[in-house]
């Protein structure tokens, strides 16, 4: 498999991998398929309470917070804490100085901090960041190349982690992919990923994930959304290249309906359009038509081969999903929250546990 630079307007920075071939992980697509397999398989090792190493033990890490979180936020404080370490949790704005990414800025602004130097800092500090920062649907060409997290990239003198960016959540991705497994074992799965309506339009990150690693793990994907609301260009060449070279398949669809038919899997994901970016009243006023239909409940689960039901969280029941069907013993999305904390303890580990920077080393 080979590697797409996903930030074009940098040079060398954007391998994501220093000349001391420090590994960050920033998308699944910087990783080959054997290392997404190993880290699921290290994930399950300490699910299981078969890995009781501490390779974080007297060491911190720096978790930098643009925007709220739950599951992301505990997952990964409690993964440090079992792996031996202590975290640093910054929130720009709050905690911290407000942050500049862009260079060649005058600050004579609002941003009180550049990166390059937040960055560094912290570097000399931690043996890792996790960086989560969404998208702010303004301008779709911009927040494409997930300008804020590939600025930590440039600067970070130790591995980063993205805790999901405006175009990425690889750490959600992976543990969806585990909880894939866990449910139904290894091998080829007819795998749903199913827009849904919601009141405003989100960021695409998630679905954009799920869909880039079910490809890569070789699963026959089906992609189903309204006319307008397709992924980016550029991710779904990935895609088919991904499902090619697997030997799988991809389809996309319209039809909120015949997508169930056959499926295994169905994740359900509401996302913005990028057509949209900007104007979210458009956004809002065209998905309105969608109200109803793009639901999954029980008549369209009964369509699949008894399907697991998957959904990141939070999710605004009876709006994306029905009480009937998120109750439902098909309903895997505890199981698949509780695996962010397996599966980011093993990315840290894979990491981290030879990286430089933070107390200890």
């Amino acid at each position: 498999m080979t590697s797409k630079n996903k930030f074009p307007f940098v040079t060398c920075h954007c391998s994501l991998v220093t000349a001391s071939e420090m590994k960050h992980f920033l998308t699944t697509s910087d990783w080959k398929r054997a290392e997404l397999e190993a880290l699921i398989v290290s994930a399950q090792a300490f699910k299981r309470d078969e890995d009781k190493s501490k390779p974080l033990a007297g060491r911190s890490v720096g978790l930098i917070f643009f925007n709220p979180s739950l599951r992301t936020r505990a997952s990964m404080q409690v993964g440090v804490y079992e792996l031996g370490g202590n975290t640093v949790v910054l929130e720009p704005g709050g905690t911290s100085w407000t942050l500049e990414h862009r260079d060649g800025v005058v600050m004579d602004g609002d941003k009180t901090e550049h990166v390059a130097e937040f960055v560094r800092v912290l570097g000399r500090y931690c043996a890792g960041l996790g960086v989560r920062t969404f998208a702010q649907l303004k301008d779709w060409e911009d927040e494409r190349r997930d300008p804020v997290l590939e600025a930590f990239a440039r600067y970070a003198e130790v591995p980063v982690i993205n805790l999901e960016s405006a175009m990425h959540h690889p750490c959600q991705a992976m543990a969806d992919m585990m909880t894939v497994r866990e449910k139904l074992g290894p091998g080829r799965k007819r795998v749903l990923l199913t827009w849904a309506w919601h009141p405003k339009p989100l960021p695409m990150a998630v679905p954009n994930s799920f869909a880039l690693a079910a490809a890569q793990m070789g699963h026959d994907l089906v992609i189903a959304h309204p006319p307008l609301y397709d992924l980016d260009d550029e991710l779904m060449r990935d895609i088919e290249t991904q499902t090619r070279e697997a030997g799988a398949s991809l389809s996309v669809t319209h039809d909120a309906d015949e997508a169930f038919d056959g499926a295994e899997v169905v994740y359900a994901k509401s996302w913005g359009s990028k057509s949209f970016y900007g104007a979210p009243e458009k956004d809002t006023e065209t998905r309105a038509s969608f109200r109803g239909k793009w639901i999954v409940d029980a008549q369209k689960m009964r369509r699949t081969k008894q399907a697991i039901f998957m959904h990141c969280l939070p999710v605004r029941r009876n709006v994306i999903v029905t009480d009937e069907v998120i109750d439902s013993p098909q309903s895997v999305v505890i199981d698949e929250a509780e695996n962010r904390l397996h599966v980011q303890k093993a990315i840290m580990q894979r990491l981290m546990q030879d990286a430089k920077g933070g107390g200890g080393t």
